[in-house]
């Protein structure tokens, strides 16, 4: 499809546009403010956090005297964090490096040595520093806490914001406001959830709570709400009358790289599946909210996860596994147990599948597969809703292996879009029916780039918009509905069965859905 196809394609079309309501961080700059960012020299905030911050600025989307302090063990001085900061936008920014830009950044630059989290001098300077760019910039005492680290740290260090008066509840919309944000895990199940929410609202007000889950600040994630509900098409078929069933796969073509020491005893469940993948379920199954108001949205998320079955037999609706070694696409690779910093004996699991069902007048009988996983066959992120197959009365002499399942197939990641299949004749003399794909590509559909999930995510907090950021009881229902599956791992003890790399997975998740009479789909 052309750069221009999107005119004449009923598709494009169709999926052309993402509501603004879901949050007006795109639309309009953030007010004054100061950004502290704790665990700003790990891979994240280089990587991703620092690039998104200058890509808003060069957007014009961060207000004029908008600082940022970074909170570390490093003995720099500001000049020298200015210095790294610098380096990690110019290999990283999506847009145009502009000196005028950086300089105006660089000016509200901060940072705080600190021996650690417990550092009480480090935090008495950080006050001062605070109250400095409040006279100097005009920050207005308005302050985000960025907690990008690891989480048995949330609680020492929302303690020492409230022990030194940084971390303030304001009383009415005209104060100045205290915002946190907390990167994932929240939590390893239930009640640990449950006591970090405690820990971490008892300093900062709900409201003012914000947990990132960075795919809900994809535009794709966020189309699905324009796909289902500012369209008439899909509606009457989102149902278990038209529906067979849902899959939902986040999978990577590497593998664990240098993250022993946070994978080990986390796994691809904890890490993709109970956040990532059930926010994605989530946003499929609900029904349409009022309008795009946080607490709406929020409610009807919430609805679809209270209502979600974890079947009986956990051993038949799950599967889990370890890459081993092998050889993927041309280059030998190690296998998980053989990873370096890795425990060869860890049982933690590097691709998981669940089955789900969701108790519904909608989607009673509708099975949900999800499943994620590291070193699979391609790098790729998408939800395909299968549609049930069409009664082969006419094209009786026709291979029904190959036509007959229509599905809507959207691509968070990459090539970010949809592909709606349909059965359609192959050209010629005999009656032979195949199925087609009518494509949308965001990247072919629209002359504008798509924002970076943080600049978006990042944007909204500043702005106070809390849409695309799930409460505390989103979390913790996630929880209830994974953490079944990880005590029976537990419980069993055992290793999780072996997959090669650049495989789909071990042979046991195949089994999962031939079980059901149904297979995965290849991306």
């Amino acid at each position: 499809m052309s750069s221009a196809a999107h005119h004449g394609d009923p598709l494009a079309s169709a999926l052309r546009g993402v509501p603004k309501e879901t949050g007006n961080g795109a639309n309009r700059p953030a007010g004054p403010c100061a950004m502290v960012m704790f665990g700003v020299t790990g891979d994240l905030a280089r990587k991703k956090l620092l690039p998104a911050l200058y890509d808003l600025a060069n957007r014009q989307l961060l207000p004029e005297g908008f600082s940022l302090v970074g909170f570390g063990r490093r003995p720099w001085s500001h000049e020298d964090f200015a210095d790294e900061v610098r380096d990690h936008i110019q290999a990283g920014a999506r847009t145009e490096f502009d000196e005028n830009t950086w300089q105006q950044l660089a000016s509200g630059l901060r940072f705080v040595s600190a021996q650690g989290f417990e550092d009480d001098a480090a935090y008495r300077q950080l006050g001062e520093i605070l109250t400095e760019l409040r006279t100097q910039r005009g920050t207005g005492g308005n302050h985000a806490f960025y907690l990008s680290i690891p989480p048995n740290s949330f609680e020492i260090v929302c303690q020492k914001l409230s022990a030194h008066g940084l971390a303030r509840r304001s009383e009415s919309a005209h104060d100045s406001w205290s915002r946190v944000i907390i990167e994932k895990p929240f939590g390893h199940d239930e009640a640990s959830a449950h006591e970090l929410n405690q820990v971490v609202e008892s300093v900062f007000a709900s409201h003012e709570v914000f947990r990132i889950d960075h795919y809900l600040g994809k535009e794709t994630v966020q189309n699905l709400l324009a796909l289902r509900f500012a369209n008439r098409l899909f509606e009457p078929l989102w149902n278990n009358q038209h529906v067979d069933h849902v899959q939902i796969t986040m999978a990577e073509d590497i593998g664990i790289g240098g993250r022993a020491s946070y994978y080990d005893g986390v796994g691809a469940a904890r890490d993709v599946i109970q956040n990532h993948l059930l926010q994605l379920l989530a946003l499929t199954a609900m029904e349409e909210p009022i309008n795009f108001d946080a607490d709406h949205l929020r409610r009807e998320k919430e609805k679809v996860l209270e209502a979600v079955l974890v079947p009986e037999d956990i051993t038949a609706a799950s599967a889990r596994g370890q890459y081993t070694s092998g050889t993927q696409n041309g280059e030998k690779v190690v296998g998980f147990l053989e990873e370096e910093g890795f425990d060869p004996h860890s049982t933690t699991e590097t691709f998981a599948a669940l089955k789900l069902g969701i108790h519904t007048r909608r989607w009673a009988g509708v099975p949900f597969y999800l499943r994620s996983g590291k070193r699979l066959g391609k790098r790729v992120t998408e939800i395909a809703v299968m549609f049930t197959r069409a009664p082969n009365l006419l094209f009786t002499e026709a291979d029904e292996a190959q036509f007959g399942q229509n599905a809507l197939i959207i691509r968070i990641q990459p090539n970010e879009g949809a592909t709606l299949r349909l059965a359609s004749k192959v050209p010629g003399t005999q009656m032979d029916i195949r199925d087609v794909d009518m494509d949308f590509s965001y990247g072919r559909s629209f002359a504008e780039e798509s924002p970076e999930a943080y600049e978006r995510l990042i944007l909204d907090v500043l702005l106070g918009e809390p849409p695309l950021f799930p409460r505390h009881r989103e979390v913790e229902l996630s929880w209830q509905i994974l953490d079944p599956f990880v005590k029976h791992w537990e419980a069993l003890g055992t290793q999780p069965d072996p997959y090669a790399p650049g495989s789909w997975g071990p042979e046991a998740a195949h089994e999962l859905l031939e079980r059901d009479g149904r297979s995965w789909r290849v991306p």
